[in-house]
């Protein structure tokens, strides 16, 4: 796995951490990335070229250790699924899963989203776009490091097809309630919820570590989704 350089981007939505990496983890971080990661460059991909065919197609943002993402593309062979997470237990964790499911619709990049939404993935090319739990940098000093904001949600939206969608989770209501006020500001963007809003409950998935961390701590999981006009 590729070692990030330095970019010019000065303010990011996440601090690396080192964390703690397990030996099966540098293991398939070596032996697993040639497999299904992706490394950051310049160029558009070929996403058709990657998968080896055109199928529908979701780009998750921040998938921590991987659970929903593996899930995801072990239930729909059918589909094709890109995940983004800078943390490199948790991409040895994927990655793990990944070979033992035997799992071929299936790619990892391991670099900044922005980064790469901007520079690796082409315009109107994804069907689904998720991002569950992001941190919400809840002192108002970091507010300016959450990723969701005005031209994140623009730069989204260009690489969603016509009618593909947008699906997002927080379990922390102020972030909730800033996700909706910017999505609902983008004109390239419907809200699929009744009325507006935030779903009475969201699409069907797997819950992540850290929305099980929220549940019990009593916080109130909020869903919004969204649908490129």
């Amino acid at each position: 796995m590729p070692q990030s350089a330095d970019h010019a981007r000065s303010v990011r939505s996440y601090v690396m951490r080192a964390g703690r990496i397990t030996d099966a983890q540098q293991r398939a971080l070596r032996e697993l990335w040639p497999r299904y990661g992706v490394d950051f460059g310049p160029g558009v991909l070929d996403l058709d070229g990657l998968f080896g065919r055109r199928a529908h197609r979701t780009l998750e943002i921040g998938f921590g250790n991987g659970e929903h993402l593996l899930e995801c593309a072990r239930a729909a062979p059918d589909r094709d699924f890109l995940g983004i997470e800078v943390h490199r237990p948790g991409v040895g964790h994927l990655l793990l899963g990944a070979a033992q499911a035997g799992i071929s619709n299936l790619r990892v990049l391991a670099h900044d989203a922005v980064e790469v939404l901007e520079q690796q993935i082409p315009p109107a090319s994804l069907d689904t776009l998720q991002l569950l739990f992001p941190d919400p940098w809840p002192k108002t000093r970091h507010h300016k490091r959450r990723l969701v904001s005005p031209q994140f949600v623009e730069l989204v939206a260009s690489r969603l097809r016509p009618g593909a969608r947008m699906h997002l989770a927080t379990d922390w209501e102020p972030y909730a309630v800033h996700m909706q006020c910017v999505l609902d500001a983008c004109d390239a963007l419907a809200n699929c919820a009744p009325g507006g809003g935030f779903l009475d409950s969201g699409p069907a998935r797997t819950a992540t570590r850290f929305e099980r961390r929220g549940e019990r701590l009593g916080h109130r999981v909020r869903e919004l989704l969204y649908q490129r006009r």
